[in-house]
């Protein structure tokens, strides 16, 4: 690989998925999986194994599907962990353990209570035991930023005589500046006297908003490889996002001299089937993937594009796999042209899943005239949600008075074919329909958060709605979409209860349900 090739590793499926609300399940996890291996992304951070059963088996199935990324899981300093790293990576042609303890001050004297030389020792006794198991290893000292430099050039020296193939320099809370780290990286890359026995990596958070500033600042010191995520998802603030980094270097390779080997035309499908599936939509003036992104309203900016669209747009919207046409379908629309327009918005379903989405496309294209691309995404996203039994929705009726509470009337269709009708009041249709819904499955589920998003434009639009809600101390996120945000709202509950009822008595979750035991760096 030349000098010049910057690899790209993603983490938002064990960093990414750490932000709060946006836990995953094992199917979700394949399907982003796939979509990272299309992007051509060269690492796949997986999971972090040891954190849960469920961890560990969803990072072990990715790995055993072979997507064709280095799939990589992460581990403490500690045999444990380690161990089972090796175990779930193992199936993937090419496997990474990523190992990591904390440097700095701060995270010596209060979290470790460790001394210097124990961290050291630590460090590179894991090195040596991952290498034992691999020979692809990453060492990450967790808030280097915030590291004595010379400290830190003792670390990375004794990680990388232990066997270290990668060294990951994290800003672990978003806490550097573009100077600063532009300073750090030169530092180690003069005072390390084996640096260049190993891959210098960056990971920042974007606590202060500079994420892909510090990110960019790193590579023009020498840092080879950049860990990020898609739509900058993560803890807190965010991690230094996959498509604004990605598109910098490609951009302004004039000035970075550098290059990716990702395929940036599948950086919108990407990132619109990660907010789909997370429920964190990017805000629409979000660089390079926002609804605003290309949009211009200015007349002046208009008139320029007009006449040449360089004027005001530095790069084209189908660099980012934006069509240039968004309406698609009709009523009248056939099943191929179905596929092949599922195909290009990125979704690679199977027969099953491709007939059941087209069977809720013809629905969806009783009730509108125009198909828009965020239809059929909504379509795709949750066609195998709340049909995905025990329980299915046949009808539901609302009926809502001023000044009086809403009732609603709800029939679902169990597993045997049978139908079983329930009705319920609350103080809005959404709140009846809930209880209604929860009548008839005998799942009580607490309401956290409801986000009602338009899937699309026009007063017809899709809403799809994701809710948050909490169950036996758990929290679980579901999706539903409609023309009728009420429905949209009901489904969305609907797919939470199923979720539940299939996995059985706690302790029985699947892979990615729920929450788990959480590692930064």
């Amino acid at each position: 690989m030349s000098d010049n090739r910057i690899r790209i590793f993603d983490t938002t499926l064990r960093d990414g998925e750490q932000a709060p609300g946006c836990s995953m399940t094992l199917r979700e996890k394949l399907r982003v999986a796939g979509a990272l291996s299309e992007l051509n992304v060269d690492i796949i951070e997986a999971g972090f194994p040891a954190a849960s059963p469920g961890d560990f088996e969803s990072v072990k199935e990715i790995a055993d599907r072979n997507f064709g990324p280095t799939i990589c899981g992460l581990a403490r300093c500690n045999p444990e962990d380690i161990r089972k790293v090796y175990d779930a990576v193992k199936g993937a042609d090419n496997h990474r353990i990523h190992v990591f303890v904390a440097t700095s001050a701060i995270h010596r004297e209060h979290k470790l209570k460790m001394a210097k030389e124990e961290i050291i020792r630590s460090a590179v006794g894991a090195v040596a035991m991952a290498r034992e198991l691999v020979d692809d290893v990453e060492f990450s000292p967790e808030d280097a930023s915030r590291t004595e430099l010379g400290y830190l050039a003792e670390v990375v020296t004794a990680a990388i005589e232990a066997g270290a193939t990668t060294v990951n320099i994290p800003d672990t809370v978003g806490y550097t500046v573009p100077a600063e780290f532009d300073e750090l990286f030169r530092y180690l890359v003069d005072n390390v006297p084996n640096i260049d026995d190993a891959t210098l990596s960056v990971h920042c958070h974007n606590d202060l908003g500079m994420a892909v500033a510090n990110s960019l600042a790193a590579v023009s010191a020498g840092a080879r490889q950049i860990e990020c995520t898609i739509n900058g998802i993560g803890e807190r603030a965010g991690n230094c996002s996959l498509e604004e980094a990605v598109m910098a270097i490609k951009t302004r390779a004039e000035f970075f001299g550098l290059e990716t080997g990702i395929d940036t035309t599948r950086l919108y499908p990407t990132s619109r089937l990660v907010s789909n599936i997370t429920g964190m939509h990017p805000p629409r003036n979000k660089a390079i993937v926002g609804e605003n992104a290309f949009a211009h309203e200015a007349g002046i900016h208009q008139h320029g594009m007009l006449q040449h669209a360089s004027t005001y747009e530095i790069m084209r919207p189908e660099d980012v796999g934006i069509a240039k046409s968004n309406l698609v379908l009709g009523k009248h629309s056939g099943r191929h042209a179905f596929r092949d327009r599922l195909v290009e918005l990125g979704f690679a379903l199977d027969e099953f899943e491709t007939n059941r989405a087209f069977q809720e496309f013809k629905k969806l294209a009783d009730k509108k005239k125009d198909i828009y691309d965020g239809d059929l995404e909504a379509i795709v996203m949750n066609a195998g949600g709340a049909s995905s039994g025990p329980w299915t929705l046949k009808s539901l009726e609302v009926q809502t008075h001023t000044d009086e509470p809403a009732t609603a009337a709800i029939t679902l269709i169990g597993e045997d074919g049978n139908e079983v009708s329930d009705s319920a009041h609350g103080d809005g249709p959404v709140a009846a329909a809930f209880q209604a819904l929860e009548q008839v499955t005998g799942v009580e589920l607490v309401l956290k958060n409801f986000e009602l998003h338009s899937a699309s434009i026009g007063e017809d639009a899709q809403g799809e709605v994701t809710v948050t809600v909490e169950y036996d101390g758990q929290s679980f996120r579901g999706r539903g979409a409609s023309v009728d945000i009420v429905e949209a709202g009901t489904r969305a509950c609907l797919e939470v209860m199923n979720r539940i009822l299939r996995r059985g008595p706690r302790g029985a979750t699947d892979p990615g349900d729920g929450e788990s035991t959480r590692a930064t760096i």
